[in-house]
C-alpha cells in the first residue's frame, strides 16, 4: 500500500500525476464535486446565517465509500484539486466527508501537470484556503437563492410546466441577447454611395499598373453620385501629396479563458463548451497550463522556453521579451496565462485537440516575438473637377514580418471589415495620372451582428459579469432552457446601384448581393424574450449589468479575506426576498402575446402568443362553444415581428399533396416538427423539406424509404396492444408508444419468441426500476 493518498478531480489527471509521483503516492479521482446543496428548503438555513445544508450526491456515494476505505489504509491524505475557487471548495468538501482536518491536511496546487511543477508543489504543500472556499460557497448560495425564489414565480405566472428557471448570470446573459435582437429588429437601414477611382501610373519597371483611390466618405443618394461623376467628365488627376509613414503591429497577449474561447470560435469554429472540453484534456495530460484563468502573465520558465524556441526556429531578431499585466488583478482564477508546458513541442493530442493546442502554442510564441514593421503610404490626388475633395490612395508594405510569421489575431463581425491594403506604384507630387474608370457604388448601413458564443463571452467579460469557470456553463444553460438557440440565418437578395464613369461616359447598372446571412449565431426565443421582459419589470436590480458585476467584485473581496461571506449574502437577501414576495402577490399573469388584427372572415381577434408547446398564432378566443384555430410559428418567426399576412400563411397547414397508393398524403407540423401523414401512419419530414412548399414527388420516396427501414428493423408486432419489438444499434428493444424498453441481455437472442405477457412483464419491470444515469465524472464548473 502506498504511503500517501492523493485525491484529484478527474481520472485522466490522476493517471498523469501518478506516473510522475511514483509508488509512494496512490492517486485517485473524486470525479468533481462530491457534495451539493440539498434540494429541500433550498438547501440553505436562511435563519441561521445562511448555513448551507450539503448532501453527498447519489452518483458519488460509491466514490466516497472507496475514498474513505483508502484513506483509512494510508499514512495521510493529500488534496490536489484545481487551484481555483471550485477546486478549493472540492478539497474542503473532501475534508468534511473524509473526516480530515482542513487546518492540517496537505493541499498542493500547480498551474501545470509536469514533473517539475508537481515535485515543487509536493515539496511546499499548504492547507485549504478557506477564503477561496467561502467565495465559492457565497456564489453557490446566492445563485441557489435567486434560482429557487424567482423560478416558482415564473411557473405560477406563465401557466406552464415547471421547466422554467431564472439565474443571476444566465438571465443577464439572455437579456444581452434579447436587447441585441431588438436593436437589430428596429434598425433603420440607410444607404449612401461610395466613390472609387481606378488610376494608372508606371511602377519601378516602368510598367503601367492600376491602383485604387477613394473619394468622399459618403454621397447621400444616387442623384449626388450622378452629379459627382458628371463633374469628373474630362477631369484631370494629379498627385497632390505623398506621405510615407513607418508603422508597426504588436502581438496580442497570451490566452486567458475568455480570449481562448473567442479565438477558437473565430479560427477553428469550436463552441465554447468544446473548447473547454479539449483544453481540459490538454491540461490533464500535461500539455498546457490550467485553462481557467484571467491572467495574461507568463512565468520565467515560460519566457525562457519561448525565447529558446523562437531563436532556434526563427533567429534572434524575431525574439522580443514582453511582460503582460492583467487588467483586473482581483479577478484572477490562476496566476498564469494559458500556455504550452513545453514550448519545444508544437503539437499534441488527436486532430481536434491538436488544433486547439497549436493555436495556444502559436499565440504564446507570437506574444514573445518582435513587432511587425510596416511602411504605410498615403497619397492625396487632386481631381480638377473637385479641388476641395482630393482622392486618397493608401498602400502598405511589410518591411519585417516579426510575430506575423507565426500568428495573427482573428476579428469578430462587430470589429468591422479590415481591408487589405496593397502596394502603390512610386508616386511623386505633381505627377499626372490616367483614369481607367471611376464608380459610385451604393452601400448600406448594417446593424450590430448577433452574438456568437465567443462574442457573448467577450461582452460578459467587458461588463465584469461571470468569471472563467462560469462562461461555458452559462451559455450551455441558456440554450438548454430554451431561452436562446444557436442557429444559422439565410440571407436575402438585395439589389444595389452602380454608376460607372469610363471613357468620359456615365452608365448605370444594378447588381445584387446576399445580405443578412449568419452562421452559428445566438437568437433569443419568444420564451426568452417574454421571461426577460418579466424579470426586467419586477427584478430590475438582479437584471442590472452593473449590479451583477458588483456582486462578482464582492465574491473577489471574500476570496481575498476582505469580506465575510454570509454578511454579503444577508445584505443582498432581504431586499431581494421582499421583491420576490411583492411580485408573487401583485404581478399579473405573463401573457406573452401580441394582437395582430381582426380576421376579416369571422371578425375574431388574431393573436400571436406563447403556447404550451411554443409560439403560435390563434384566431378566436377560448370562450364559447367554437374552439379557436391554432397554427405553430415557423422556426425563423417570432411573436414580436410576425405580420398578419404571415400569420394567415401559417393556416395553410395541413396541406393535401395528392394521392399515393390510393391514399391521401397530408403534411403538417406537430409537437415534434413537420411530418407527412399517409394511410394513418406518420413520417417525419427531412430537415430540408418545408411543409409549406414540399410536393408529393419529394414526400412519396420518403414514405417508401422510411417504411422499408421500419420493416427491416421490425422483429415482431403486437397489433392489438400497439407494441413492437425492434432491432436497434445496441440490440433488440421494445417500443410502446414513444417509449423504448431495454430487453434483458439473456433474452436478446430469443427476442422474436417473446410473448405479449413476457413483453408486458419486461415493461413493468423497467418502469418499476428505471436505469440509473451514469455519472460523467466531470467537475462542476
Amino acid at each position: 500500500m502506498a504511503k500517501h493518498l492523493l485525491i484529484v478531480e478527474s481520472p485522466a489527471k490522476a493517471k498523469t500525476i501518478e506516473k510522475i509521483l511514483g509508488s509512494d503516492f496512490e492517486v485517485k479521482s473524486c470525479y468533481g464535486h462530491i457534495r451539493d446543496l440539498e434540494k429541500e428548503d433550498m438547501g440553505i438555513d436562511i435563519k441561521h446565517g445562511f448555513t448551507p445544508k450539503y448532501k453527498i450526491s447519489d452518483d458519488k456515494l460509491k466514490v466516497v465509500k472507496e475514498l474513505k476505505a483508502l484513506a483509512k489504509k494510508t499514512d495521510d491524505v493529500w488534496l490536489a484539486t484545481d487551484e481555483d475557487r471550485e477546486g478549493e471548495a472540492i478539497s474542503w468538501h473532501l475534508c468534511e466527508v473524509l473526516g480530515l482536518d482542513p487546518v492540517t491536511t496537505k493541499r498542493i496546487v500547480f498551474h501545470e501537470i509536469t514533473a517539475q511543477a508537481i515535485q515543487k508543489a509536493v515539496n511546499s504543500p499548504r492547507t485549504v484556503n478557506m477564503d477561496l472556499v467561502y467565495a465559492q460557497q457565497a456564489r453557490r448560495v446566492l445563485d441557489r437563492i435567486v434560482g429557487f425564489e424567482i423560478s416558482p414565480i415564473l411557473w405560477r405566472k406563465m401557466s406552464m410546466q415547471k421547466n422554467l428557471s431564472a439565474g443571476r448570470v444566465q438571465s443577464v446573459a439572455v437579456r444581452l441577447i434579447v436587447e441585441r435582437e431588438r436593436d437589430i429588429t428596429k434598425f433603420n437601414t440607410k444607404h449612401s454611395f461610395k466613390v472609387e477611382a481606378f488610376l494608372q501610373a508606371p511602377d519601378i519597371n516602368n510598367k503601367n499598373v492600376t491602383f485604387k483611390a477613394e473619394g468622399p466618405d459618403k454621397l447621400a443618394d444616387i442623384n449626388s453620385a450622378q452629379s459627382y461623376l458628371e463633374k469628373c467628365v474630362n477631369a484631370t488627376y494629379e498627385v497632390k501629396d505623398v506621405q510615407v509613414k513607418p508603422a508597426k503591429k504588436s502581438p496580442a497577449a497570451p490566452f486567458t479563458t475568455s480570449t481562448l474561447q473567442q479565438e477558437a470560435s473565430r479560427k477553428l469554429g469550436y463552441s465554447v463548451s468544446k473548447t473547454m472540453l479539449l483544453a481540459q484534456k490538454l491540461y490533464e495530460n500535461g500539455h498546457i497550463t490550467y485553462m481557467r484563468t484571467d491572467s495574461v502573465n507568463l512565468s520565467d520558465t515560460a519566457l525562457d522556453g519561448s525565447r529558446s524556441a523562437i531563436i532556434n526556429q526563427y533567429g534572434e531578431k524575431y525574439h522580443q521579451k514582453r511582460v503582460y499585466k492583467t487588467k483586473n488583478e482581483s479577478a484572477q482564477e490562476a496566476h498564469e496565462a494559458i500556455r504550452p508546458t513545453n514550448m519545444e513541442a508544437p503539437s499534441a493530442g488527436d486532430a481536434d485537440t491538436h488544433r486547439l493546442y497549436e493555436l495556444i502554442w502559436k499565440r504564446t510564441m507570437a506574444s514573445q516575438m518582435a513587432d511587425a514593421v510596416l511602411e504605410r503610404t498615403i497619397a492625396k490626388i487632386n481631381v480638377s473637377a473637385h479641388p476641395e475633395d482630393p482622392l486618397t490612395a493608401t498602400g502598405e508594405v511589410m518591411r519585417f514580418d516579426g510575430f506575423l510569421k507565426v500568428y495573427s489575431e482573428g476579428k469578430d463581425d462587430e470589429d468591422g471589415e479590415e481591408e487589405n491594403e496593397g502596394m502603390l506604384p512610386p508616386l511623386t507630387a505633381g505627377q499626372k495620372l490616367d483614369l481607367q474608370h471611376m464608380q459610385a457604388t451604393e452601400r448600406f448601413t448594417r446593424p450590430q451582428p448577433r452574438y456568437t458564443e465567443a462574442s457573448l463571452v467577450k461582452k460578459l467579460e467587458e461588463l465584469g459579469i461571470g468569471r472563467p469557470s462560469t462562461y461555458a456553463p452559462t451559455i450551455s444553460t441558456i440554450q438548454a432552457r430554451g431561452y436562446v438557440e444557436k442557429r444559422d440565418k439565410e440571407g436575402m437578395k438585395r439589389e444595389f446601384d452602380i454608376l460607372l464613369l469610363k471613357d468620359n461616359k456615365i452608365s448605370h447598372r444594378k447588381d445584387s448581393e446576399n445580405v443578412g446571412a449568419e452562421r452559428a449565431k445566438l437568437f433569443p426565443t419568444d420564451l426568452g424574450m417574454v421571461v426577460t421582459d418579466f424579470l426586467n419589470e419586477h427584478f430590475d436590480k438582479v437584471m442590472d449589468y452593473s449590479f451583477t458585476a458588483k456582486i462578482e467584485e464582492e465574491f473577489d473581496e471574500i476570496a481575498q479575506g476582505k469580506k465575510v461571506w454570509n454578511k454579503m449574502i444577508d445584505t443582498f437577501y432581504h431586499p431581494f426576498h421582499e421583491s420576490v414576495e411583492h411580485t408573487m402577490e401583485t404581478a399579473g399573469r405573463i401573457k406573452g402575446e401580441r394582437m395582430l388584427g381582426t380576421d376579416a372572415a369571422t371578425g375574431k381577434p388574431v393573436v400571436a402568443r406563447l403556447g404550451r408547446f411554443g409560439p403560435m398564432v390563434q384566431i378566436g378566443a377560448a370562450e364559447g362553444e367554437e374552439k379557436p384555430r391554432f397554427a405553430k410559428l415557423r422556426a425563423n418567426q417570432s411573436i414580436e415581428t410576425i405580420t398578419l399576412d404571415e400569420a394567415y400563411e401559417l393556416f395553410r397547414l395541413p396541406r393535401k399533396l395528392g394521392l399515393f397508393e390510393g391514399e391521401d398524403v397530408t403534411v403538417n407540423i406537430g409537437r415534434f416538427g413537420p411530418y407527412a401523414q399517409h394511410a394513418t401512419k406518420f413520417y417525419s419530414l427531412k430537415k430540408e423539406m418545408d411543409p409549406y412548399t414540399v410536393e408529393l414527388e419529394e414526400v412519396a420516396p420518403l414514405i417508401e424509404e422510411k417504411r422499408k427501414t421500419a420493416e427491416e428493423s421490425t422483429i415482431k408486432i403486437f397489433e392489438k396492444e400497439k407494441i413492437r419489438i425492434l432491432k436497434g444499434p445496441y440490440g433488440p428493444y421494445i417500443k410502446q408508444g414513444l417509449r423504448n424498453f431495454k430487453i434483458p441481455k439473456e433474452r436478446t437472442e430469443t427476442a422474436a419468441d417473446l410473448t405479449i405477457e413476457e413483453v408486458k412483464a419486461i415493461i413493468e419491470e423497467v418502469k418499476a426500476n428505471p436505469p440509473k444515469k451514469v455519472a460523467r465524472g466531470k467537475k462542476a464548473k
